[in-house]
């Protein structure tokens, strides 16, 4: 499946290891919710990055050693079950979650703006052609009315900041923005 990151298709570091497989240290993996919980004591001290594939009929309380995961994916299961969204933001905003989120599963081109305003920095599409239509309109929109988890200041947030925080703060959104691009390519 196709990985965008940061607006743009990017090979995907990670390989996926089924539930009994052997877990090689130099590889950057993704392990099943169980087989991380049962060995996570043993994964957390491995040296390559280990990301967790994480269900969404299951808390996120639940996520031991969150602090040295590189990557949660959450899943998406069907387009009609929006869990892993209620996931992301907890996983950012109560718990702090600073590395990648991925969503994978049923993720569709119409919600794609949603995902990223969620929290998530990758997304596992099915489709080429959704992957190339998000890498265009990842940048299309730079206002929104809603806060999020994304670190974006809402419209009425901008606001009510005086006027030279207004700029110094959209300065230090644009610098971020650049940053973001830089670092992709």
């Amino acid at each position: 499946m196709p990985l965008v990151k940061r607006g743009r298709i990017v090979a995907d570091p990670y390989v996926r290891v089924v539930d009994d497989a052997p877990v090689a240290d130099d590889v950057a993996v993704i392990l099943p919710a169980a087989r991380f919980l049962a060995d996570a004591a043993e994964l957390a001290q491995r040296a390559a990055p280990t990301g967790v594939l994480w269900p969404n009929d299951r808390r996120v309380a639940d996520l031991a050693w969150l602090d040295r995961l590189a990557l949660v994916a959450l899943a998406f299961p069907s387009f009609r079950d929006g869990r892993a969204y209620s996931q992301a933001r907890q996983l950012r905003e109560r718990y702090g979650f600073g590395g990648e989120l991925r969503a994978t599963g049923d993720v569709l081109r119409d919600q794609f703006l949603f995902f990223i305003r969620a929290g998530f920095d990758s997304l596992e599409v099915r489709k080429d052609a959704d992957a190339a239509a998000f890498a265009e309109a990842v940048g299309r929109y730079s206002v929104f009315y809603q806060p999020s988890a994304d670190g974006r200041a809402s419209t009425a947030r901008q606001r009510l900041l005086p006027r030279p925080e207004r700029n110094t703060a959209e300065t230090a959104q644009a610098a971020r923005s650049a940053a973001a691009f830089a670092d992709s390519n």
